[in-house]
């Protein structure tokens, strides 16, 4: 199934149509790019154009006005920029918050995460070749544990010391 890559029409060939295709992206999920408000995941594909699923759970986007605006604007942000992006399997989940942003927020959050999504996929890095994270202040925690500070030893000239 060939999808014409002319136009900017985002027709069947550029969805996720089944569970199987997204189950597929939610097992193995190589690439990613996230905000606050959303998460994509991303799985190269052996087609030769990117296709996009929608999860807007009505957990994180309770009205379904806004589900249905995010879902429109998430498609639209796709199907504007599908010739430029990677060939891959992506997954738009909203979490929560999601509902709150205006239509221009929307699209920015968006154009957003298909730039990093897109520089994600050419250039992936492997899961060890990441630099080693710094310590989140567990050491300092255990530094506190193991040098309490001395209790103050009383007087003889304050009350409770021996004389």
């Amino acid at each position: 199934m060939q999808c014409p890559r002319s136009d900017f029409a985002f027709a069947k060939p550029l969805r996720l149509l089944n569970a199987a295709q997204y189950r597929a992206v939610f097992d193995c999920a190589p690439v990613r790019a996230a905000q606050p408000q959303f998460l994509i995941l991303a799985r190269p594909n052996d087609l030769d154009h990117p296709r996009l699923g929608l999860v807007i759970a009505k957990k994180h986007v309770r009205n379904a006005c806004d589900r249905n605006r995010i879902k429109r604007i998430a498609r639209e942000t796709f199907r504007l920029r599908q010739h430029e992006l990677f060939p891959l399997d992506a997954v738009v989940l909203a979490r929560g918050g999601a509902g709150e942003l205006d239509n221009a927020a929307l699209g920015k959050i968006f154009n957003k995460l298909w730039r990093k999504l897109d520089q994600r996929a050419r250039n992936p890095q492997p899961e060890n070749a990441r630099p080693p994270q710094p310590s989140r202040g567990k050491a300092r925690r255990d530094k506190k544990k193991t040098s309490p500070a001395p209790a103050p030893q009383p007087t003889p000239e304050q009350p409770g010391g021996t004389q």
